[in-house]
């Protein structure tokens, strides 16, 4: 939902960054393009470990970490490196919070519009950059079991770190749609036959108002600058959240998670 502050994108701690191609030369459409994702923290760790679609490369883990990570997991999908928290620190941003757990393995791949089921919910993220508002913004989705999140390739966080360690282990649950237009990728989704609703503050309806079919896309757009002029017009209506108090800016992941929890109320 649009607001007066924009926030940074903190990409402090993103791997190294490449095209990486399949075997047959065709790129992976991931967020950020990536080429490993590092996790830190206990949810995002045990999740991606527990994750058969995961490709571990290095975990590194405290003693304590390490016990509670087998009492969690069970057997290890691969050997982990015991090492003192500061062995850790070093490979991080000062204020990264890893628990004694650090991982590096494979990024997830990215799925194609057309594997959607013809009853989802799906979300549609407009050039939103914060790591910390995509990830909880992916929380939202697993709690509420949206069928995936929409990103776009380029203007969008990579799927790692500080993402990861804000999604909470959502990351491994709930898919990354990466697609290198989203106007082109609303439109394609309008052929099918989702009903397609942006969400902003000054919205021509109430949401409680619109009457909601499946398959659906919400469409979030970035603090500051909201939808796009394209996304908005590609938008089968654009619609706002009531609230009953003086400030009726929400930050974005807050308002889909209102957003989703309005939606899956009136299923």
């Amino acid at each position: 939902m649009p607001s007066p502050f924009r926030p940074k994108s903190d990409r402090s701690d993103r791997p190294r960054q490449t095209s990486p191609r399949r075997a047959d030369g065709t790129l992976h459409h991931r967020p950020g393009d990536i080429d490993e994702a590092v996790l830190y923290g206990v949810h995002p760790v045990i999740e991606a470990l527990r994750n058969p679609k995961r490709r571990h490369r290095r975990l590194l883990a405290t003693e304590n970490a390490l016990k509670r990570l087998q009492e969690e997991v069970g057997e290890l999908p691969l050997q982990a490196e015991l090492v003192r928290p500061s062995e850790i620190d070093r490979l991080l941003t000062p204020d990264s919070v890893h628990q004694g757990l650090y991982l590096v393995c494979d990024p997830l791949d990215s799925p194609d519009l057309d594997s959607l089921p013809d009853d989802a919910i799906v979300l549609a993220l407009d050039q939103i950059t914060d790591p910390h508002n995509v990830g909880a913004i992916l929380r939202s989705a697993a709690a509420f079991a949206a069928a995936a999140v929409i990103v776009t390739i380029r203007h969008s966080p990579a799927a790692t770190g500080v993402l990861a360690k804000s999604a909470s282990g959502a990351l491994e649950h709930v898919p990354l749609i990466a697609v290198r237009n989203l106007g082109d990728a609303l439109d394609e989704l309008g052929k099918r036959g989702f009903q397609r609703i942006g969400f902003d503050s000054d919205g021509e309806v109430a949401f409680d108002d619109v009457e909601l079919k499946r398959p659906l896309v919400m469409v979030m757009g970035a603090e500051g600058k909201g939808l796009r002029q394209r996304t908005r017009e590609l938008c089968d209506q654009v619609a706002r959240l009531e609230v009953p108090g003086t400030i009726t800016s929400l930050n974005v992941s807050n308002a889909t998670a209102i957003a989703l929890y309005a939606a899956s109320r009136r299923r």
